[in-house]
């Protein structure tokens, strides 16, 4: 078998259906297999799986063991030659594991690949490729100043060496993967990337971004941006310190003292007030069941030429393919105000999500 691909799950039912379609039709002609690591989700996530894709394999795990552990769960079951670690809250083109597979064969001493990444705006996520959190680098990007945290020398759509890649979206090979390893489980969620990264950069390995291909991801859609959210983010990091860079007590001070300053002085993200003047629906067919849920008309559209400010656009997966999805939301000639759902394929829901900070919408109609 050329590929397996592993999700792992938590209580995100419907991001999680529209994450499994997108992946259908992008492995259709891939020796494949997909498989669903749930976490003991208490939303209806496994009878979902169970019901609409019965050749996906499910693990039900008794407990939330977290992001490392279950990862490790799923991959110890997976028959690939290659490996996709891909979150639930993500979309997929139709060619992106062609692409992915046809550029890691030609390369020798592969590690990790990532890819592009964009928001559920659109927007770039520069953490798709970082440089290695030094000290030095992440107080910098504290401040302000990312430039040694992110791996800005890169375009985000050419392709290159890069330290740092996020967990999100990881290609590699399943023998790579053990031999690094695996992702460490003394991280329960946040941190364990930059861990694995680094790890198959001590081992002499290439990591790549292969900004190529773009994949749409959710951010923070398994998570809240809570204080929870904040304890362990920063004490993933101080694993990452611990683990990788200790080196004397004065310096371990030093980085417990600035890590501790940082959580208790960061400021709450704010969300943005949202203002919907008029629904933009890109099909080829009127919808009149989901117009009912809306309460308003929907505009049909074949593209996303003249969208009006403070638009919502609604992508009929029934009618477009996610590639052209993804490469419509990538438009930069849209406004800012612009949001966008997805109306995944034969489904009686729309889902989309317009910021980083808390969970996204899902408008059922059935």
């Amino acid at each position: 078998m050329k590929l397996s691909v592993v999700i792992l799950n938590y209580n995100v039912k419907y991001f999680l259906e529209l994450c499994l379609k997108s992946v259908q039709d992008a492995v259709a002609i891939i020796d494949s297999e997909i498989i669903v690591v749930d976490n003991k989700s208490e939303d209806g996530s496994c009878d979902m799986v169970k019901k609409l894709f019965p050749e996906v394999k499910l693990i039900e795990n008794k407990n939330n063991y977290g992001f490392s552990k279950g990862n490790n769960i799923g991959v110890a079951e997976a028959k690939g030659e290659y490996l996709c670690i891909l979150n639930p809250d993500t979309v997929v083109a139709e060619d992106t594991f062609i692409k992915l597979l046809e550029f890691a064969e030609s390369k020798q001493n592969l590690g990790i690949v990532g890819c592009k990444l964009i928001d559920g705006r659109g927007g770039f996520l520069p953490e798709s490729k970082r440089k290695i959190p030094f000290v030095k680098a992440s107080l910098k990007k504290i401040l302000g100043n990312t430039n040694d945290y992110y791996a800005n020398n890169i375009d985000k759509n050419a392709i290159g060496k890069v330290d740092i890649l996020v967990g999100a979206f990881m290609f590699l090979k399943k023998e790579t993967y053990n031999k690094i390893e695996g992702f460490d489980e003394d991280y329960f969620m946040y941190g364990e990337d930059i861990d694995i990264s680094y790890k198959a950069l001590k081992q002499g390995l290439e990591n790549y971004y292969f900004g190529e291909t773009t994949v749409l991801h959710y951010k923070g859609e398994s998570t809240l941006r809570n204080k929870d959210y904040a304890r362990r983010f920063y004490g993933a990091m101080q694993i990452f310190y611990k683990k990788h860079f200790k080196k004397n007590v004065f310096f371990d001070l030093f980085v417990w003292g600035g890590i501790k300053v940082v959580y208790w002085f960061r400021k709450q993200p704010i969300k943005k007030h949202k203002v919907v003047k008029e629904y933009v629906f890109l099909s080829d067919n009127k919808n009149r069941q989901l117009e009912s849920a809306l309460n308003k008309a929907l505009i049909l559209k074949s593209d996303v030429k003249n969208i009006v400010k403070e638009s919502e656009v609604i992508f009929d997966a029934n009618a477009l393919s996610y590639k052209n999805i993804i490469n419509f939301m990538e438009a930069e000639h849209l406004d800012d105000s612009v949001t966008f759902k997805i109306l995944p394929k034969n489904s009686k829901f729309v889902i989309g999500s317009d910021d980083a900070i808390s969970r996204g919408e899902i408008i059922n109609f059935d």
